[in-house]
Formats: structure tokens, C-alpha cells, sequence
């Protein structure tokens, strides 16, 4: 086996975890039942990489098998990193009418009259998605498997997620999709999360929105103190308020799981007090992030427990109405970002 494919073998081992092995060694299906067994009887990690090894000499598994393995664990297992959204605009005519086939022949036409050296696995899920892989090169080197991009598009949408893309990748990545999706660009929606999940049903609107209305009364704790019954009929209706304006803000039921959400400030320094910053023509630049293991929950908590002031902020409550959680604010409020994403592996 040439050092390419062990190293491949051995960056793939070293990411899916042992406990996950079994079912994706199954879904690939490039192992005999006796080599199957051997492996699941196995329990060492080294062990294990070491006889897939010699299973892939064995078998004389290729790098492209060795890359839908791969894209296998990633399908299972999206949340592998940043992910990035980007959004289609200026569909052609014949935008609609795409299939998938003629979205595969001509991606990978188009990518590969880009750049020279390229590989592309694409693969069609369960829901509807296409997974497309890209093992870039140059004009002095092969493609590079051990640092792929992974691109999501749902066919018939604009929308498209990708993870571990450089600012020199995009521009290809760009040309090759308006071309085989038929629009005129391709442009940073300025959403990102490690879940793809909740960035997918953020921007497609995938989520219980909430309309105005009133809620009859908050929901109740399965455990309640006793309490002054004038006090508790007094507070309900403000409790009820909070949780109605919370909903329209944020959403009903389960909320997309972002991480964070980033507002760059470049706004006129306000503060009498201090005239040095105040009479500065350059805006007062700066950035503030909100991190959370799921900040629409929580900044929803906040607003109907009143903890947060109500009705919420529009610098807030814009993430589930733009659907995006990167914002620029100048004098003139949010403005669109035309910031350059940029992952790495």
C-alpha cells in the first residue's frame, strides 16, 4: 500500500470512533463477512488501524473506495467542524428543471476546467441532499485527500453549506455551482454552526415559527409553591406577554442549536464624557460575540423569564428573521456583510 492510502486509512481511524466503526464498516460493505468479524472483535484502535490496513492491501482497495468510507462517517455524522452557509441568487429560467444528473456531469465538468487537478465524489442522501466531496490540487500537485471540502445542496433551493473551504477555493467552488445550478452568483449568507442541522432549518425555516397572538396563560411548572393567589393573577398576564413577544421573537417548540452569534460594531463612539473618542471621525470599531450550546434557546429563556427586557431587541431578534447570526452594524443599523469566510481543516 503507497503511503497516500495509509494515511488516508490512518486520518479516517483516528475520526470515527470505535463505537461507530461497526455500523459504518457495514454501510460501506467493502469487507467480507470473515474480515467483518475480525474487525469487530478487535478493541484496540491501533489494532484496528492496522488491520484495515492490511485488509485494504488485501482487498486492493483504491483511494476513491477509501473516500466513500468517508463520506459514509460524514452523512452519519455531520457535525465535524464550521459550517458555512451560502445562498444562490438570480436563478436562471431553467433553474427549476436541474436534475440530478445533469448537476453531477456538469459540476464536476465545470470544477475540473477550473482546476487542473481536483477530485469529486458526489452522493445523493436520504433527504434530499447532495453530498459533494472535493479533494483539491494544482497545477504542480495531485489532490489532497487528508484536507477535503464538504459542500451540502439541496437541489431546487438556493441554499448551500459547506465546511473547511479556503478564500483561494471560493472562487472555483462559485463558478462551478452557478454554472451547473443555474444562477447568476453565489454569495455568503453569513450563518455558520458546527451543527449543520440547526444552520440547514435556520435558513430554509425548517422550525416552528410563532405569528401574533395571545397565549391563553404560561405554561405551567409540574411543581408549583403556593402562592398569594391576587399576587399570582397579577403577574400572569405580564408572564403571558413576555412568553408571546419571546415566541414571535425566537420561535415555538425546538430551535435550530446555534453556537453563537457575532455583531461587529463600526458605529460613532457616544459619551460626553470622554470628547477624545467622541470627536474621532473614524467609527469605534469592535466586535461582540454571544456564545451559548444553544443560543435561541437561551436568549428566548431570557425574554420570556424576564431576565432580558421585552419586546426583544431587533439586533436579536434579527437572527431568526434574517437567518443569520454574523451582523455588521454601522450608524445606519445592520447592514449586509461581505466578510470572506474561511475554514480550515
Amino acid at each position: 500500500m503507497d503511503e497516500s492510502k495509509k494515511r488516508l486509512v490512518q486520518r479516517l481511524m483516528r475520526r470515527i470512533p470505535t463505537k461507530r466503526l461497526k455500523t459504518t464498516l457495514e454501510k460501506w460493505g467493502r469487507l467480507t463477512g470473515e474480515q467483518q468479524r475480525a474487525m469487530d472483535s478487535i478493541h484496540s484502535k491501533w489494532a484496528l488501524t492496522e488491520s484495515l490496513l492490511a485488509i485494504c492491501e488485501e482487498n486492493e482497495l483504491a483511494v476513491k473506495h477509501l473516500t466513500e468510507l468517508e463520506m459514509i462517517y460524514m452523512i452519519d455524522n455531520p457535525d465535524q467542524g464550521m459550517w458555512y452557509a451560502f445562498q444562490l441568487t438570480d436563478p436562471g429560467d431553467d433553474a427549476q428543471s436541474v436534475d440530478l444528473m445533469q448537476f453531477k456531469e456538469q459540476f464536476k465538468s465545470h470544477l475540473k476546467e477550473l482546476v487542473r487537478e481536483v477530485s469529486v465524489k458526489i452522493k445523493k442522501h436520504t433527504d434530499e441532499a447532495i453530498w459533494i466531496r472535493i479533494a483539491w490540487g494544482d497545477t504542480y500537485s495531485r489532490p489532497d485527500h487528508l484536507k477535503p471540502t464538504y459542500v451540502v445542496h439541496y437541489l431546487q433551493t438556493p441554499y448551500v453549506f459547506v465546511t473547511r473551504l479556503t478564500s483561494k477555493q471560493k472562487p472555483m467552488l462559485s463558478q462551478a455551482m452557478v454554472l451547473s445550478t443555474r444562477y447568476q452568483y453565489f454569495k455568503d449568507a453569513n450563518l455558520s454552526g458546527r451543527n449543520l442541522t440547526a444552520i440547514r432549518d435556520l435558513l430554509m425555516r425548517k422550525y416552528q415559527q410563532v405569528f401574533p397572538t395571545k397565549y391563553p396563560s404560561p405554561p405551567t411548572e409540574r411543581k408549583q409553591t403556593v402562592t398569594n393567589p391576587h399576587i399570582e393573577r397579577d403577574q400572569a398576564k405580564p408572564a403571558a406577554n413576555r412568553l408571546q413577544m419571546a415566541c414571535e421573537a425566537f420561535g415555538g417548540g425546538v430551535l435550530p442549536q446555534l453556537q453563537s452569534a457575532v455583531y461587529k460594531l463600526e458605529t460613532r463612539f457616544r459619551d460626553h464624557s470622554n470628547t477624545t473618542m467622541t470627536e474621532r471621525e473614524e467609527p469605534f470599531r469592535c466586535v461582540v460575540k454571544f456564545s451559548s450550546a444553544n443560543l435561541l434557546e437561551s436568549l428566548k429563556s431570557c425574554a420570556s423569564s424576564g431576565i432580558a427586557s421585552t419586546p426583544v431587541t431587533a439586533l436579536l431578534s434579527f437572527i431568526p428573521l434574517n437567518r443569520k447570526n454574523y451582523f455588521v452594524i454601522t450608524d445606519k443599523g445592520p447592514v449586509p456583510s461581505s466578510q470572506m469566510r474561511q475554514t480550515q481543516n
